[in-house]
């Protein structure tokens, strides 16, 4: 059996779990969230705690019962607490404004970069060189950083760039005469 599922989820105070023929209805303070199960994975509710159980023991069985309960617990924390990603903007001249569902990016190109941020995503930016999203979906507050990210990979030789707060760039020593 799979080690991930074999831990418990336990539901903290205020989230509320629906179990349906083939999904999960978690509601939480910060909103409501769906998973959609496999038909291999049994899920039950015992107290405050979920359990995930494979049904049969193939493989496939057991790696969906991991899966299938790590998704569970990433959305009982999303509607209780909820998920924060931190970006820095690195070089002269880079910044960043959030303004309503849309932010705008300086970024050393000839014209500004306005990327339009997804429903459910929060954007802000507490200072110029500063972004921080926040969401109840772990998976949706990632995708928007990682697009976002993408406009200006950091670069090797000095570091400039969009990264993500914790992220650390090895720099390359530049060629020697």
């Amino acid at each position: 059996m799979s080690r991930v599922a074999k831990n418990p989820i336990v539901l903290p105070a205020g989230v509320e779990v629906t179990l349906g023929l083939n999904e999960v209805s978690v509601k939480g303070p910060l909103g409501t969230m769906k998973q959609v199960l496999c038909h291999e994975v049994l899920v039950t509710q015992e107290g405050q705690e979920l359990l995930c159980k494979a049904t049969n023991e193939s493989a496939k069985a057991v790696a969906m019962s991991g899966t299938i309960r790590a998704l569970i617990a990433n959305n009982v924390l999303g509607v209780s607490k909820g998920f924060e990603r931190k970006l820095s903007l690195v070089g002269v001249g880079y910044r960043a404004q959030a303004s309503g569902d849309t932010l705008n990016l300086s970024l050393g190109f000839s014209h500004p970069v306005a990327y339009k941020v997804p429903d459910g995503v929060a954007v802000s930016t507490p200072t110029q060189t500063e972004v921080v999203l926040k969401s109840s979906s772990k998976q949706q507050v990632g995708q928007v950083a990682a697009e976002i990210r993408a406009f200006r990979r950091p670069e090797p030789y000095k570091g400039k760039g969009v990264r993500y707060a914790e992220e650390v760039v090895k720099l390359k020593e530049t060629k020697k005469k």
